[in-house]
């Protein structure tokens, strides 16, 4: 048995709905009418997976708790519509002082999503710490 099975479906056009692990549906559509394309969802799914890294890599870096973590990402995407850049704004509540590129860093090795993509997609990341 594999570690994640998703069960997707396309009755008809471009959208399809996905069954992941038999518990969680996720509707995408290549056109964004009925769910958000596949470079929106790899764009949520790169961020929703790199913040809880960045709390385990601030855990590891004598920070216990972040606080309140916020980020927007910016994804570009070429003339034939694929993933051509990603970059993450994000703001910490916690004061991380001289360890804010130590923590990016560790975040980076520790995110699965980080290390599936190709280097040219890797996000540019841009840290706020002390920030609310």
């Amino acid at each position: 048995m594999a570690d994640i099975e998703v069960s997707s479906t396309c009755e008809e056009g471009y959208t399809v709905t996905n069954v992941i692990d038999d518990e969680w549906e996720l509707v995408v559509d290549a056109l964004s009418e009925d769910g958000p394309s596949p470079n929106q969802v790899l764009a949520a799914d790169y961020i929703s997976c790199y913040i809880p890294a960045l709390r385990v890599a601030a855990d590891q870096t004598s920070y216990d708790d972040l606080g309140a973590v916020e980020a927007e990402v910016a994804a570009d995407l070429d003339d034939d519509d694929d993933l051509e850049a990603v970059a993450f704004e994000i703001e910490v509540e916690a004061d991380l002082g001289d360890d804010v590129e130590e923590i990016v860093e560790l975040g980076e090795e520790i995110c699965h999503v980080h290390s599936a993509l190709q280097d040219e997609l890797h996000a540019e990341i841009t840290l706020h710490d002390d920030a609310f």
